[in-house]
């Protein structure tokens, strides 16, 4: 890098908004603390080679063939124009005439290109795929993928049910512990530990879980996602995946390039060829494409930046039902995959025990429990039921029902005017057992006449005593049934930060410091450095009679707007205003 590049590139900045300057300090990764006093240290921050070396390797495979096209000196329009060069310019990768500044061209001649032969088969393809031809081989892509597409949005809807029962835990890279894999496998929600890391990454794309302290936990949006239907939860999901490909892989219509050229994307990255395949795997993984690499004809417009065809894809999943046969010993059945809704439903009062085309529920006591305490009624449970069944209500079942709800409730768990909780029950031998209870000694209950208080929140008393297995209920300061969400949701994220009050200071003072005039500030810049270096310069000087004249010094002080020196020819101490100098240079 020469003082000239870095000049130039300092002017070059001044000269953008506010906007383009930040959207450049985003891309070259500049953090808003750096202690830049001036729009010269930012040029020769962005033109040292690190920072050059770092910035190349971030180029696509097509800016790369236009740096290099610059570098070999060919035709000006090879990169003077169009979209290539301005995304270039953008990131001060070149000069405004699109000529690649030369410590951008060293970084460049110093990147050895990957050789996406040398990284495998193309990501998504198996080494041994055979493409598929003719209509029967397409119409047998579309339903594998179709019946990928399904099972991968059952998997992950399990995952979520999971993750909504205890969070999923992660480790400190952000990815599964292995006990959590071991616990989606052994539940049945995924077949083996790739797909569990896939599927959550998917979920995490898509907003449906979020990473918080070292747990995944389900969004608000996730539980939303579990009511929706199947072919409305894919095509979400499919849209979020989308949206986060790298943009090397985009097509200018919002699609993806075929993945037989995302091997060479960017050619200076050593690490893009596993991240291209990683990144496949994910479209593979929720069915967006086929084994062999391409998109199923019915996302085939997806893949080319236009919405999925529905239809099509609605065409090729089983078909959903909204009934199910609720059997004596106190399972229900459903003869194909249960419509989402209903499912979310069925599952907050009984255990699902198996997931294929036909699944297997069980109530039991505890499950039954549970939805009373989550705020259903022995009537809302009766009725949804009896709605949903194929062969009315069995006998067994809804005494079960009658006898969780009669036993359910006995104890009630509200605010008192006091701002204590007060446990109440008609059960005063209920009340000793829980006064005695070791398991409850945290809430510090303690006898107020028939009633037990605590200074423990009101939820905190409720869910611990659920947790023992005690029949409560949860009530407001009127006696009036409250109902409460035992999940613990991801919290809201946080409003995306204005990247523009995040470098406000730093735009500030990069303006700021070069006043009025940036030609001065750079000569004073210049000054600096030589006398520093005790630089031996040749300096153009201003005189009165309007000539000019050149002294070649050895800079030694600088003050009070003038420049001290060695003159080298005559072996004199000068001293030159500032003001009068024109220029300086290297002797």
């Amino acid at each position: 890098m020469t003082a000239t590049d870095a000049r130039s590139l300092a002017h070059d900045l001044l000269q953008r908004d506010d906007a383009s300057l930040v959207a450049l300090l985003v891309a070259r990764g500049v953090s808003p603390t750096v202690t830049w006093s001036d729009a010269f240290d930012a040029a020769e921050a962005l033109l040292e080679s690190a920072s050059a070396e770092r910035a190349v390797v971030t180029v696509t495979a097509v800016e790369a063939d236009a740096l290099a096209a610059a570098i070999r000196g060919a035709e000006p329009e090879a990169i003077a124009a169009g979209a290539v060069r301005d995304a270039l310019y953008a990131r001060a990768l070149v000069d405004p005439d699109g000529v690649p500044y030369p410590a951008i061209a060293d970084a460049v001649r110093g990147q050895v290109p990957t050789d996406a032969a040398a990284a495998g088969p193309a990501p998504g393809t198996g080494s041994d795929a055979v493409p598929a031809t003719g209509a029967d081989a397409a119409a047998s892509r579309d339903a594998a993928a179709a019946e990928q597409a399904f099972a991968s949005s059952g998997s992950l809807s399990d995952i979520l049910h999971t993750a909504l029962a205890a969070p999923l835990s992660r480790i400190g890279t952000g990815a599964l512990g292995a006990t959590e894999r071991r616990r989606l496998i052994e539940s049945g929600a995924v077949g083996d530990a790739d797909a569990a890391d896939e599927l959550v990454e998917i979920a995490a794309r898509a907003g449906l879980l979020a990473g918080q302290d070292r747990h995944w936990l389900v969004t608000a949006a996730g539980v939303q996602w579990l009511r929706t239907g199947t072919v409305a939860r894919w095509t979400e999901v499919a849209a979020a995946l989308r949206a986060h490909l790298p943009a090397a892989v985009r097509t200018s219509a919002g699609g993806w390039l075929s993945l037989d050229r995302w091997a060479g994307a960017h050619p200076f990255d050593p690490t893009w060829p596993q991240r291209a395949h990683s990144e496949a795997a994910l479209l593979r993984r929720w069915g967006m494409v086929a084994p062999d690499g391409e998109a199923p004809r019915w996302a085939a417009p997806l893949a080319a930046g236009s919405a999925v065809d529905t239809d099509a894809l609605q065409m090729l999943l089983p078909t959903e039902v909204d009934r199910v046969y609720l059997q004596n010993d106190l399972t229900a059945i459903a003869p194909g995959p249960l419509q989402p809704q209903l499912d979310v439903r069925l599952r907050s009062m009984a255990r699902r025990e198996s997931r294929a085309q036909a699944s297997t529920y069980r109530f039991t006591p505890d499950t039954l429990a549970d939805a009373l305490t989550a705020g259903e009624t022995a009537e809302t449970l009766r009725a949804f039921l009896e709605e949903l069944s194929l062969t009315g209500l069995p006998q067994p079942l809804a005494y079960e029902i009658e006898r969780t709800a009669r036993r359910h409730g006995t104890l009630r768990v509200g605010p008192d005017v006091q701002g204590r909780t007060r446990v109440t029950s008609d059960d005063e031998a209920l009340l000793r057992t829980i006064a005695v209870d070791q398991a409850l000694r945290p809430l510090g209950l303690v006898r107020d006449g028939a009633d037990l208080v605590s200074r423990s929140g009101a939820d905190t008393a409720f869910w611990m005593l659920a947790d023992a297995r005690y029949p409560v209920v949860a009530v407001d300061a009127d006696g009036a049934r409250r109902r409460l969400d035992r999940h613990r949701l991801a919290d809201e994220p946080p409003a995306a930060s204005d990247p523009l009050a995040v470098y406000g200071p730093l735009l500030a003072r990069l303006r700021a410091a070069q006043g009025s005039d940036a030609e001065a500030a750079w000569l004073g810049r210049e000054l600096e450095q030589a006398v520093r270096a005790r630089a031996t310069i040749v300096v153009a000087v201003r005189l009165p009679d309007g000539t000019a004249r050149e002294f070649t010094i050895e800079a030694t002080g600088l003050g009070g707007g003038r420049l001290r020196g060695l003159d080298k020819m005559v072996d004199v101490e000068r001293t030159l205003p500032v003001s009068s100098i024109s220029g300086i240079r290297p002797a």
